[in-house]
Order: C-alpha cells, then sequence, then structure tokens
C-alpha cells in the first residue's frame, strides 16, 4: 500500500517542499542566473514552441544529466547552481524538482508550466535548429 491515497496527495506532498514560482518570478530568476529546464517531450516542444533560453532534458534523464556528480551531467550542473523545471501545465515539473531537491540539486518549478508562461505574455519560440545551432539539448540516454 502506498503512503500516499492518491496521485494528488503525492503531488501535495512534493509541492509542500517546493517554493515554486510564477512565470514572471521564474523569469526573473533566470535573469540573476537560474538555469531554466525544459522536460517535456520533443512533440510538445514542437507542437507548442519553446522558452528561448531554456535547456532541454527530457524527465527520463533529468536526474543523470543536472546531479553535479554524475558521469552523464551537462556542464551546466554545477555544485550550488539553481534549476527551474518547466513542463506543460506544472504537474510533472513540481514531481521532478522535489526529486531533483533530494539529490541535494537546487530546484523548484513554473506553477502552470510552459502554458502560463506563454499565457503571460513572456517570450515563446518556434524551435528551428538551423537559427539556434547552440542550442544545448540533453536528448540522449546517459551511460551506464
Amino acid at each position: 500500500m502506498s503512503r500516499f491515497g492518491s496521485v494528488d496527495e503525492l503531488l501535495a506532498d512534493a509541492r509542500s517542499r517546493l517554493r515554486r514560482l510564477e512565470p514572471s518570478a521564474a523569469a526573473d530568476a533566470v535573469a540573476a542566473g537560474a538555469v531554466l529546464v525544459d522536460i517535456r517531450p520533443a512533440w510538445q516542444r514542437v507542437e507548442e514552441g519553446e522558452i528561448p533560453g531554456s535547456i532541454v532534458v527530457e524527465r527520463n534523464h533529468l536526474e543523470w544529466r543536472l546531479h553535479p556528480e554524475s558521469t552523464s551531467r551537462l556542464p551546466q550542473a554545477e555544485p550550488g547552481r539553481e534549476w527551474i523545471v518547466t513542463c506543460t501545465e506544472g504537474y510533472t515539473s513540481s514531481l521532478a524538482a522535489d526529486v531533483l531537491n533530494s539529490l541535494g540539486v537546487s530546484a523548484t518549478d513554473v506553477v502552470g508550466g510552459y502554458r502560463a508562461w506563454q499565457s503571460s505574455g513572456l517570450p515563446t519560440v518556434r524551435h528551428d535548429s538551423a537559427t539556434e545551432p547552440d542550442r544545448v539539448v540533453a536528448e540522449v540516454s546517459p551511460r551506464p
């Protein structure tokens, strides 16, 4: 038997440990040096667009790519780095940020996710690899 009666209770538990950010506060945190990481799958990013400057690490690779001691970490995954996780609507990102925190990685998420960011009038783009050649995309399988 799970210690949670429902997925909603699991989500509430995870969020109880986060200081979640509204989209404008997340944009301010990024401007101050935090890193925004988009965990949505490629099809959602293609369909909806992306946040300029975000790093793409699909959810199933997140812990390996952001943990500073992982042999599969991104160059940006330095000790003390602040991470802001975003997904489509802010559900999966809450669970992911909580897991990152449990690993000692400082993380939170965007209330309402990408859709709230976009609805707030903050910048979004359609990704075009021809115009963004230096963009970091971590979608390859982590090493064992």
